[in-house]
């Protein structure tokens, strides 16, 4: 059997609690549960924290060497102390405070009383007016560590299908807490039907001793004297012998900013549960948080994640109001049912389990953008300035439960949704922590497996954490940020800005790198012209993204949008993207036909590697700024043997993943005259996609035949691109087709496949789009339609 040192309750308690406003905050969660257990309302009871100081600490320590080192006469060093009392402190601890010094005789005795004085006469009470303990509850419940009556009445709330958990606390360990602030604990305590007070001193500082057991340390209840009246219940918890310095000023800075963000301050002042704060007999106001900071906001996202009828699903709105420049209020929804979410949060690999979708319960979030540079700025009027210190005193992204905060989510130092650590790698707007004011609402009944950590840092890792955060991180990082930049391409001229795209265009071009080195290696004879052109290509666009880098400084002074679609940065990115996903599928393809005796399927590997190549080249030199606009070179050429060609191409890969391709030609060849590499570009990102979300299903759905299916049809020269994978929710439709929007994993989630298959359809006058025809199985879109103009056929 186990045996508990007595230290072990100081390492629960002193050591594990973190800060000052943790341990108020478990005091006080401890009261409203009492409160909860009376029946009483306690929104309105609420609970008191009482700060009763004669002498601060700082002064004490002072005084102390004074008497210590008897810089003084006896009499002189007592009117220094009782001078030094703080005017507001109660009359008791006064009176006795100054009786205690008045009766030391020497500078022994004085030393002695001012010490005991200073410990026994300040202190910090936590007051409820719950139901109160009986002396059996004290020896029974308060002296347990751990005790369990809390957990099981939450536990059979939850079973019972309860929307709301009867306590906030269950760990049965709260308690410890008060000796972070205090080395001494009276507990003064009542029920109704008592008649007298129930009375518990502790001395923590007697469970320091490192050889001493646990059930060495005697600490027992007992009777106190009348209570304040018959019908009188609830809990004093005293502390005393405080062990930091409290002022008026640190107890009104500890309101403005540690309590007011105890509870939810965006919910109705009226609303919010009462915790009063009072500094030698003042009470001290809590601030909520002014509707007007939420109305000055420059952009804002709110969602909710649910789960109907067993299916998850995450609905996300964000809105632009003001990004500095003249543009509509514009605003987008996105909603992922449970097949996006499992793409977007599980992914292909699967580290976490779809079942944690689930399991991690419904959540709401909400979170206000603000332009701190733009609230900087000096105004006539000082709203500016009223705005940035609002702002200032409620920046972060705070998290509560059942109403009460779970730190550290939202403190300064905290960036729980990495949100410093990603601004740092992109430009444009900055999306740290001290831009948003904002709050995620969870529940105990709820969201069961969101659990605290023992030390009450954060949740517990766990894969309903891990789905938790990563829906926020993508509802801010991705849905927020991504269409700031949306509304921004849409308004604003486009200057030339790289530095966004500069660390993905350097890995990209590492990664085609790479690729080639090796299809050196691999690549027979009939391959080498291929790697060529992949060589040339890589050294183009190095010499582009240099050249483009360069000349920003002096692009940037120019007005003028440098390309339709986006700036040069997105051109790069894309470009890149290209290169490197070209070169990497060349790769894979000869690494699963070395070894054997294929010259055919190599030619048309080659053949469709090549014509991607030139058409990647080509587009480089339009986009280069410092070199004369380059021209896409059209050509007549069967548009059915270029499905085939590509098709053929992929067959390793459609064993593999075990697809089954189905062509449904014209009854005549159709001819057409366009630019083969970008057609082959549109292909292959369908493909690629296609693969990716067969796969998932596949990995699912274990009866499940993935099929692609392409019709090919005249007059004029259509494509339809069909599979049977997840599929594309209808709301979401246009939006696919935007940079930088994925509902892929976060390896993946690139967002530009599709941007560029459309690019290439329009260039040809042309237009790509995804039917509006639903899948009668998933009820889904699938069916991609790439229709070229009348005047293509030749």
């Amino acid at each position: 059997m186990f045996r508990i040192t007595a230290r072990t309750v100081l390492e629960l308690g002193a050591e594990l609690i973190s800060s000052d406003i943790i341990a108020f905050y478990e005091l006080i969660k401890n009261g409203f549960d009492a409160i909860q257990r009376s029946g009483v309302d306690g929104s309105r009871k609420g609970v008191d924290v009482r700060f009763d100081i004669v002498l601060p600490r700082v002064l004490f320590l002072r005084l102390k060497e004074k008497v210590s080192r008897r810089q003084g006469k006896v009499e002189e060093l007592k009117k220094a102390i009782l001078d030094a009392f703080l005017p507001g402190a109660s009359e008791g601890a006064r009176t006795l405070y100054r009786r205690t010094i008045e009766q030391a005789s020497d500078h022994r005795t004085l030393l002695k009383a001012l010490n005991e004085a200073q410990a026994t006469l300040n202190t910090i009470t936590v007051s409820d007016r719950g139901a109160g303990m009986s002396m059996k509850d004290l020896r029974d419940a308060f002296l347990v560590i751990g005790t369990a009556s809390r957990k099981r009445e939450v536990e059979a709330a939850l079973a019972v299908g309860s929307k709301e958990a009867p306590f906030l606390g269950e760990k049965g360990i709260g308690r410890l807490s008060a000796m972070r602030l205090g080395e001494r604990l009276r507990v003064e305590t009542a029920k109704a039907d008592d008649s007298s007070l129930n009375l518990l001193m502790i001395d923590w500082r007697e469970f320091s001793n490192i050889d001493a057991m646990l059930d060495e340390i005697k600490v027992e209840p007992k009777a106190g004297g009348l209570k304040p009246d018959p019908a009188w219940s609830g809990t004093n918890i005293i502390i005393q012998d405080l062990l930091e310095n409290w002022t008026d000023a640190r107890v009104r800075e500890m309101c403005g900013y540690e309590f007011a963000r105890l509870t939810d301050p965006m919910i109705d002042v009226e609303q919010r549960p009462r915790i009063a704060i009072y500094f030698n007999g003042e009470r001290i106001s809590i601030p909520f948080m002014p509707s007007q900071l939420l109305d000055a906001a420059h952009a804002k996202a709110v969602g909710s994640y649910r789960i109907d009828n067993g299916r998850p699903s995450l609905t996300c709105t964000v809105e632009v109001f003001d990004l500095g420049f003249d543009h509509p209020h514009e605003a987008e929804t996105v909603v992922l049912p449970v097949e996006d979410l499992i793409g977007a949060f599980v992914g292909k690999e699967g580290e976490i389990e779809d079942q944690a979708l689930m399991d991690v319960g419904p959540f709401t979030f909400e979170a206000y953008w603000y332009n701190r540079r733009r609230l900087s700025r000096v105004d006539s009027t000082g709203e500016n300035k009223a705005l940035r210190d609002l702002q200032d005193q409620w920046s972060g992204i705070l998290l509560f439960r059942d109403g009460f905060r779970v730190f550290p989510y939202g403190e300064d130092e905290d960036d729980w949704l990495e949100l410093d650590r990603r601004a740092l790698r992109r430009s444009g707007y900055t999306l740290n922590k001290t831009q948003f004011v904002g709050r995620v609402n969870i529940s105990r009944a709820e969201n069961p497996l969101l659990v605290d950590q023992t030390n009450r840092e954060g949740l517990r890792v766990t894969p309903e954490q891990i789905v938790f955060l990563d829906v926020i991180r993508y509802a801010i990082q991705n849905r927020l940020g991504d269409f700031m930049r949306f509304v921004e391409r849409q308004y604003k001229n486009q200057k030339i800005d790289l530095s966004d795209a500069k660390t993905r265009v350097a890995s990209l071009e590492e990664r085609a790198r790479a690729a080639i080195r090796k299809l050196r290696r691999v690549t027979p004879e009939e391959g080498s012209e291929a790697v060529e052109d992949l060589q040339q290509t890589l050294l183009e666009l190095s010499d582009f993204a240099a050249k483009a880098r360069d000349r920003i400084a002096e692009v940037e002074k120019e007005s003028r949008q440098m390309i339709d679609m986006a700036g040069v940065g997105l051109m790069v990115e894309v470009v890149a993207h290209e290169l490197a996903r070209s070169s990497e599928n060349a790769l894979k393809a000869l690494d699963r036909l070395k070894g054997t005796d294929v010259p055919q399927n190599l030619r048309a590997h080659f053949k469709t590697l090549r014509a991607e190549m030139n058409s990647v080249s080509k587009r480089i030199k339009i986009l280069d700024p410092l070199s004369v606009s380059g021209r896409q070179r059209t050509e007549a050429f069967v548009l059915d043997d270029l499905v085939r060609d590509v098709l053929e191409a992929h067959e390793a890969q459609f064993l593999r993943h075990n697809v089954t391709v189905r062509v449904n030609p014209p009854e005549r060849p159709t001819r057409v005259r366009a630019v083969k590499g970008m057609v082959v570009q549109i292909l292959e990102n369908l493909i690629s996609n296609s693969i990716h979300w067969m796969d998932i299903r596949a990995e699912r759905e274990p009866t499940y035949q993935p099929q692609i299916s392409i019709t090919i049809e005249r007059g004029p020269p259509t494509i339809t691109f069909e599979d049977n994978g997840r599929g594309i929710a209808p709301e979401n439709a246009e939006k696919v087709f935007r940079p930088f929007f994925s509902l892929k994993d976060t390896k993946r989630r690139r967002g530009l496949g599709l941007f560029i298959a459309r690019e290439a359809a329009e260039y040809h006058g042309g237009a790509l789009q995804l039917s509006q025809h639903r899948n009668p199985e998933t009820g889904r879109l699938h069916r991609f339609v790439f229709e070229m103009p009348v005047g293509a056929e030749a």
